[in-house]
């Protein structure tokens, strides 16, 4: 007997009924980016590893130790699994002169990889919904990008403020970072006795993210630090604060939060995230900001951008540490099929009913014929559908088809097999959307 093959630690077969969620959650995120005029933006999972070395900084985790990268076999190309989309959506906009009409509103929905330890939520293949909007410098996009996940939440029935909550800062510009940036190195430096080891390594690589730590060890050395936002010049302060002044205009509670700085290099200007308390430690669930010089960097003609992204699993779990469950989807029919029963009528006209839009589930037939009726009927009550549509060989000899209620006393109908059209209206009255 062959060996059975499982999948690799850490990547999850998603099955039923646990992808009608997915489907469910994609929906709300596909139906809200239509009411935002975003559009769907599709970018190969492999990428040159260059793109993300490029734009996500060689001294970042996930360049240095969670990437997917290999050379291909065949001609020897540097190759990574995209370890996030940001990138490769620049790459593309690049690549197709996308800009050259004006700005554009984009999300994706798709796979992500990062080799790291694989824990509740967060595991090697991830799933991200991501929104860009690239060309627009304006403070009013980075606010709709944030209302935008607002309306997300609500749509998906988490309480702002309760489950989720928003913190806020401005990374100012490069040159502000940069005079920030001596300043804390000198202030760390300082105080190397206290810095451990990861922090010694990014000490003059990538200091700011130092100001991210969760070594409680070094909590009072980081609370000490000089902030960015002291660095801030009169540009970037209006830029942060015309955001903020939509947010509080809007209704929007929020926290700034000084020693918010995400995980990538290329973010400028607005950052922000939202964190939860019910998932333990893993608390951000959806992070984003500007990266106005990423285009450029990537080999584009300079243009602004600012965009987001959600882990699709960590935000269902959320869902389910709520309560929140997505609605049952149910067949309208369930086809019972008595034996004798000639297959090809019936068959006709349970195909004319999805087209005409009614969901109709079919008890398939074995070796020896249709179940027995009641098995049959077990399994219609079963499938939650709202009709059983019962085809008796005398039934359909004389063109009909009875059509019997199983979630109510209603009265068990006759219905023609040519009127198909009043009989799919009647189906789909109350049929959940």
């Amino acid at each position: 007997m062959a060996e059975t093959l499982q999948a690799i630690k850490g990547m999850n077969d998603i099955l039923p009924p646990e992808s009608a969620r997915w489907e469910w959650f994609e929906e709300t995120v596909r139906k809200l980016m239509r009411r935002y005029g975003y559009q769907n933006i599709r970018t190969p999972i492999v990428e040159p590893t260059a793109l993300f070395v490029r734009g996500l900084g060689e001294v970042t985790d996930i360049v240095e130790k969670e990437m997917y990268s290999f050379a291909d076999s065949l001609n020897g190309d540097q190759l990574t699994l995209r370890p996030e989309g940001t990138a490769g959506v620049v790459r593309a906009i690049n690549e197709h002169s996308f800009l050259y009409e004006g700005g554009k509103r984009l999300y994706y929905i798709g796979p992500m990889f990062r080799h790291e330890r694989p824990q509740k939520g967060r595991y090697r293949q991830f799933h991200q919904v991501g929104a860009e909007v690239l060309g627009f410098s304006g403070p009013d996009v980075d606010a709709e990008l944030i209302l935008m996940t607002v309306a997300l939440w609500q749509d998906l029935g988490l309480k702002v403020g309760e489950d989720v909550k928003l913190e806020l800062n401005s990374l100012g510009q490069p040159d502000e970072r940069r005079a920030h940036r001596e300043a804390l190195i000198k202030h760390l430096e300082a105080h190397a006795d206290l810095l451990d080891e990861e922090a010694r390594r990014r000490l003059h690589s990538n200091p700011l993210r130092i100001l991210d730590t969760k070594n409680p060890a070094m909590q009072a050395v980081v609370e000490a630090a000089p902030k960015l936002m002291d660095f801030l010049g009169e540009a970037s302060l209006a830029h942060f604060n015309a955001v903020r002044a939509v947010l509080g205009a809007a209704g929007v509670a929020y926290r700034v939060n000084t020693r918010l700085v995400r995980g990538m290099d290329y973010y400028n200007l607005t950052v922000f995230e939202w964190v939860t308390e019910r998932l333990g430690s893993q608390g951000t669930v959806c992070g984003g900001g500007r990266y106005d010089g990423l285009i450029e960097q990537l080999g584009g003609k300079p243009a602004p951008a600012v965009g987001w992204g959600l882990g699709m699993e960590r935000m269902l779990l959320l869902l389910q540490e709520v309560g929140i469950q997505a609605p049952v989807r149910t067949p309208d029919a369930f086809a019972v099929v008595m034996a004798g029963t000639p297959l090809a009528p019936v068959m006709v006209a349970i195909e004319s009913l999805r087209r005409c839009g009614v969901t109709v589930q079919l008890n398939p037939a074995g070796k020896e014929g249709p179940a027995s009726p009641k098995s049959q009927f077990k399994k219609a009550d079963a499938s939650g559908a709202r009709f059983a549509l019962v085809f008796g060989p005398d039934e359909v000899a004389q063109g009909q088809v009875s059509v019997k209620p199983l979630r109510d006393n209603g009265e068990q109908t006759q219905q023609s097999l040519q009127d198909i059209g009043a009989w799919a209206a009647m189906l789909q009255v109350g049929s959940p959307s």
